[in-house]
């Protein structure tokens, strides 16, 4: 009897590891949805749109982005959450995810417990810029000007835990400064109306926002990386201008409901990772400002994992509060 068990027990493995083979050499079958949880034309938006275009040429079956933003993103990335895990629906996610599991603790889902990280795509500094209007040429004279007007001076952001409003508050609470947050319902609203001059700064991705600089629209002060980006060689680090230690920097990745077929996982994952290794892209993306990440899956889970943590202790230093 126990030989019988151990031979059906055998038989069952085997069928489960041909059937789940057999459905990553399968698919995909029909088109897949890559879900952006923010508005058009946005970083995330903008490089899932990249990203899908290479995987429709790859996998011959369309990847169509759809945009689904609302509740600094928890809108899009719950609907992703309570989707079938058949890899036919993806999310585009940026450390806004990893930021909402500690700034909005009553979400209707838990990042780590109901997704599975496929690949991260890319990382990029955001760039502190002011309208021209605002009477101030460097770091050192906003933060002075913030502090002689407290709550006067306002930046916008993409929402509520976006990487554009932690690198506000964080700045706020390094510089000790006190300025007014105003939340859109994404980057692309927040960015207009700084170009306008209806808010008086932001702090955005560079791969969006580094042209404007350039044209004259804002005035560019700082970079959130570590170090100067080779985009904008002579801007200053916010760091180095004036609040040591201060890092900030926004991250896209690719991630599907738990209980996705992890060779389905896998196989999304080698086949992003040769995109974003391709020499034409990394030359693309540093023009942009964009750097090109690479991870397996479980790497790539335990990047987030690592990143909930940092940001937990950044949203309680900083105070930071859902709007």
């Amino acid at each position: 009897m126990k030989i019988k068990n151990r031979i059906l027990t055998a038989v069952i493995s085997a069928f489960a590891i041909t059937s789940g083979y057999a459905s990553a050499q399968s698919y995909p079958s029909r088109p897949v949805k890559i879900v952006v949880p923010f508005a058009a034309s946005g970083p995330a938006d903008n490089y899932a749109r990249f990203v899908a275009q290479r995987l429709t040429d790859e996998f011959k079956q369309p990847f169509v982005v759809e945009n689904k933003p609302g509740a600094g993103s928890i809108i899009g990335t719950d609907f992703v959450a309570k989707s079938p895990a058949d890899g036919y629906t993806l999310l585009m996610m940026s450390n806004t995810q990893t930021v909402n599991e500690s700034l909005v603790p009553n979400k209707p889902f838990n990042l780590v417990k109901d997704f599975v990280g496929i690949a991260p795509v890319n990382y990029s500094n955001l760039l502190l810029v002011v309208h021209p209007s605002v009477p101030v040429k460097n770091l050192g004279e906003l933060i002075q000007l913030a502090k002689s007007k407290p709550g006067k001076l306002n930046y916008a952001s993409s929402g509520t835990g976006t990487p554009y409003h932690m690198a506000g508050e964080l700045f706020k609470f390094m510089a000790g400064v006190d300025i007014t947050h105003v939340p859109y319902k994404g980057s692309s609203g927040a960015r207009t109306d700084v170009v306008g001059g209806q808010v008086d700064m932001m702090f955005d991705a560079e791969t969006t926002m580094a042209e404007f600089a350039r044209q004259g629209k804002v005035r560019g002060l700082a970079a959130t990386g570590r170090t100067r980006s080779a985009n904008l060689p002579d801007t200053p680090t916010v760091a180095e201008a004036g609040v040591p230690n201060y890092e900030a920097t926004i991250w896209l990745g690719l991630m599907a409901p738990k209980g996705t077929p992890p060779e389905i996982v896998t196989r999304l994952n080698t086949e992003i990772r040769k995109i974003v290794a391709q020499p034409d892209v990394k030359a693309l993306w540093a023009k942009q400002g964009a750097i090109p990440m690479s991870m397996t899956p479980s790497e790539f889970d335990q990047y987030i994992a690592s990143d909930v943590t940092k940001w937990e202790k950044i949203v309680k230093v900083s105070g930071a509060k859902p709007d």
